[in-house]
């Protein structure tokens, strides 16, 4: 694999590019958030490996500004932080794992595999479903031939959704395909999304798309007056 360590302390990413390389695999590093982000959206990588606290730009602006840039290259975040909290931020950022400092290089090395291992997203330009309009490559979401506002996040669970229309999709599986959460942060970061996308969907009359399906989660669909399964 080919890996970008984004690492400012110098004995820590002098260890993960040693040991790194050791197990086969070719590093870059870089010792500030700005030489990182550089790195990470304009080289190819496999997965980065990003630190929390860096100078310049910490680990979660970098991860942010590449989300928004389209960059989907996996990421593992380093921290000295502890806490659920901590978590969800770095995941809503859009990383893709955590791990705390200290750490063990072995459990830092299979998280990188697992991570390598995921399957890309698969090709598409553009979805539709009804009069609901996404284009991927140029990032805009249009209703009945009307420009969406959508934050990043939004677009993304738009996206998974339209992916999965007609499918019953739970808070689970939202909570892992559209912010990688491997637990369940205990907030209602779903809910709070999908209420927010909702409104920004059926407006001015518009039919409905996006429903609730009780004790399954929810479902994105053409409009469908004769079926009581949603509300």
């Amino acid at each position: 694999m080919k890996i970008l360590v984004v690492e400012d302390d110098v004995e820590t990413a002098e260890y993960l590019r040693r040991g790194l390389k050791e197990a086969g695999h070719a590093v870059d590093v870089a010792a500030n958030g700005r030489d990182g982000l550089f790195m990470a959206a304009g080289e190819a990588y496999d997965v980065l490996v990003i630190d929390r606290m860096l100078p310049g730009l910490d680990g979660l602006g970098i991860v942010r500004t590449i989300r928004e840039a389209g960059v989907k290259t996996p990421v593992l975040m380093l921290t000295t932080m502890s806490g659920v909290n901590e978590r969800v931020r770095g995941l809503e950022a859009g990383a893709d794992d955590y791990l705390a400092k200290p750490f063990a290089f072995a459990e830092l090395a299979a998280r990188l595999n697992a991570l390598a291992r995921r399957p890309p997203i698969a090709a598409s330009s553009a979805l539709a479903v009804a009069d609901l309009q996404l284009d991927l490559v140029k990032r805009v979401a249009t209703r009945a031939g009307r420009r969406l506002d959508l934050q990043p996040r939004e677009f993304m669970l738009l996206e998974y959704l339209m992916r999965n229309a007609g499918r019953i999709v739970t808070r689970t599986m939202l909570l892992e395909n559209v912010w990688e959460y491997h637990f369940d942060p205990k907030t209602s970061v779903v809910e709070t999304h999908i209420s927010r996308l909702r409104g920004k969907l059926d407006v001015d009359g518009l039919p409905p798309l996006l429903h609730t399906v009780r004790g399954f989660g929810y479902v994105l669909r053409a409009p469908d007056p004769t079926d009581p399964a949603a509300a």
